[in-house]
C-alpha cells in the first residue's frame, strides 16, 4: 500500500477546481475538541456518521471508551464552518448525548504544581509549556488532547484528566 504524501499528485488524491473537495482558502474554520458522552440507548446508533454527513464536519477521533448497550466516551476535535459545527452540536444533543469541551475535562491544579517542567517534556501538543520570564508551566486547555502523558510525568500529580 502507498504511503500519501503532500506532494503525492495522482489524479485520484488532489482535489481540482470545480469538483467539490476544494477548501476555501479564505473560508472561515472552526476547530474544537469536545468529549461525547453516550447512553446505553443510544451508543449502538450512527450518530457520528451522521453529524459528518448532515453538517459537512471533519472529526478525527482523539480517544474513545464504547462498549455495546453501555454508557460510551468519545474524545473528538471537530472541524467545519461555524455554522456547520454550531448546527452539528445542536444535533448531538438533540439525539440526547452530552456534549462539553475537552478543556473542561483536564486541570491544572495549582495548588500542587512546583512548576518543575517535567510534564513538559511528554506534552505532544505544546498545550503544557514554560514560561521562561515567570519560570512556571502554563496551561492552554486548547491544545490539549486529552492523551494523559502529563498525569504520569507529573512528579506531584498536579495535572488531572477526568474523562473516563
Amino acid at each position: 500500500m502507498k504511503t500519501l504524501t503532500r506532494n503525492d499528485h495522482s489524479h485520484n488524491i488532489t482535489p481540482r477546481k470545480g469538483d467539490g473537495r476544494e477548501i476555501m482558502e479564505n473560508e472561515q474554520r472552526v476547530s474544537r475538541k469536545i468529549v461525547i458522552h453516550y447512553t446505553a440507548e443510544n451508543v449502538d446508533q450512527p450518530i457520528i456518521c451522521q453529524l459528518v454527513k448532515i453538517h459537512d464536519l471533519v472529526f478525527n477521533i482523539l480517544k474513545a471508551r464504547i462498549f455495546p448497550k453501555r454508557e460510551g466516551i468519545i474524545v473528538l476535535e471537530l472541524s467545519g464552518s461555524p455554522e456547520n459545527f454550531n448546527n452539528g452540536i445542536r444535533y448531538l444533543k438533540e439525539q440526547g448525548l452530552k456534549v462539553e469541551p475537552l478543556s473542561k475535562s483536564v486541570n491544572q491544579n495549582a495548588d500542587k504544581c512546583v512548576h518543575c517542567g517535567a510534564c513538559t517534556a511528554f506534552c505532544p501538543t505544546d498545550a503544557l509549556f514554560f514560561e521562561m520570564d515567570t519560570q512556571r508551566v502554563l496551561f492552554d486547555a486548547e491544545k490539549c488532547n486529552g492523551c494523559e502523558l502529563c498525569v504520569s510525568a507529573c512528579p506531584v500529580r498536579a495535572m488531572e484528566v477526568n474523562i473516563f
